[in-house]
């Protein structure tokens, strides 16, 4: 397990310096700077004073330059200056992370928790009416875009029923815990539905195809019940593949989050991003960016322990050697 591990570790660290030079590279290409926002922004800035912020900013340095100038720094946790905010990167990033940690885990959470039992429901009555309606409400949740849905739930249950604020975070001057969590109820509800119809066809699919194996055959013959077959013989088979599934959306729903963030105005970091890439605010975007692709690999490393834990054929030993 140990040497497992370090080298997993490993290939992340060599994934996330892949990863911040792309960014960077594709970052430092888009067409303009922070300084030509500036004289957007101020006519009264002439073309020399432009060209002494960009010395200043570094700006006129090649771009590999400035890479190796931003990496030695971040490598000891110093990911530089935001210019957008004012402020160090890391103080600009904490709230927006903290603020999609909380709607990504609820509606994560809610999204498996739903789609699990669906997934299995509908498998064990397969031809049913109950596997039709199961399968017309999940082929519905993939089919229909992110940004449609929140705009229906937000006409209906904000603007025609006025039950729930359509935006924000939290109302001016209150900020308690069920106004924070009224803020919430939509988001929440958006990134639920898009995620819970992918995960129960994808179990459902996993659920019947273990149903059919010989063992379950052998337990149902040898008199175990029903919800003994299901929990103790189905179940950690067919959920091998869906943690795959589980384990890459993870990482997508992270910084996915940009097109509910935006319509919700809820302050992510899926907006933070797509705020910082559109202001050329390099330091803040490939902050974001990065943690995304962080989370990603996590995620795929802990799909890994989950395969070891639910099958003993797994041998994460010699998938090291």
């Amino acid at each position: 397990m140990g040497r497992y591990l370090a080298g997993r570790l490993i290939q992340t660290a060599l994934v996330m310096l892949a990863m911040s030079l792309a960014v960077y590279l594709v970052i430092g290409l888009m067409p303009g700077d922070p300084i030509d926002l500036m004289i957007s922004g101020d006519p009264r800035i002439t073309p020399a004073d432009a060209e002494r912020l960009r010395a200043l900013h570094g700006l006129d340095r090649p771009l590999w330059d400035r890479y190796l100038a931003w990496l030695g720094p971040a490598l000891g946790g110093d990911l530089g200056y935001s210019r957008l905010h004012a402020q160090p990167v890391l103080s600009v990033l904490m709230p927006y992370l903290g603020n999609t940690a909380l709607l990504m885990g609820l509606s994560f959470l809610l999204a498996v928790t739903l789609a699990l039992p669906l997934g299995i429901w509908a498998a064990r009555r397969e031809g049913e009416p109950a596997d039709h309606a199961i399968n017309l409400f999940c082929f519905a949740g993939i089919s229909v875009p992110p940004f449609w849905l929140a705009l229906l739930l937000m006409m209906l249950f904000a603007v025609a029923l006025g039950w729930l604020p359509a935006g924000g975070v939290a109302t001016v001057g209150d900020g308690g815990f069920w106004d924070r969590a009224a803020h919430l109820v939509l988001p929440v509800a958006t990134l639920t539905l898009a995620s819970v119809a992918g995960y129960a066809r994808f179990m459902r699919a996993s659920t019947i195809e273990v149903l059919r194996r010989d063992f379950v055959r052998t337990a149902r013959a040898k008199g175990a019940s029903e919800s003994r077959v299901v929990l103790h013989h189905v179940l950690r088979n067919a959920l091998l593949p869906v943690i795959t599934l589980v384990a890459l959306n993870f990482g997508a729903l992270f910084s996915g989050a940009l097109i509910t963030e935006t319509m919700f105005s809820y302050p992510g970091m899926g907006k933070m991003i797509y705020d910082a890439i559109m202001a050329n605010d390099y330091n803040l975007a490939l902050a974001g960016l990065l943690l995304a692709t962080l989370l990603t690999l996590l995620a795929n490393l802990a799909a890994d322990l989950g395969y070891a834990a639910l099958d003993p054929r797994v041998s994460l030993e010699r998938a090291a050697a």
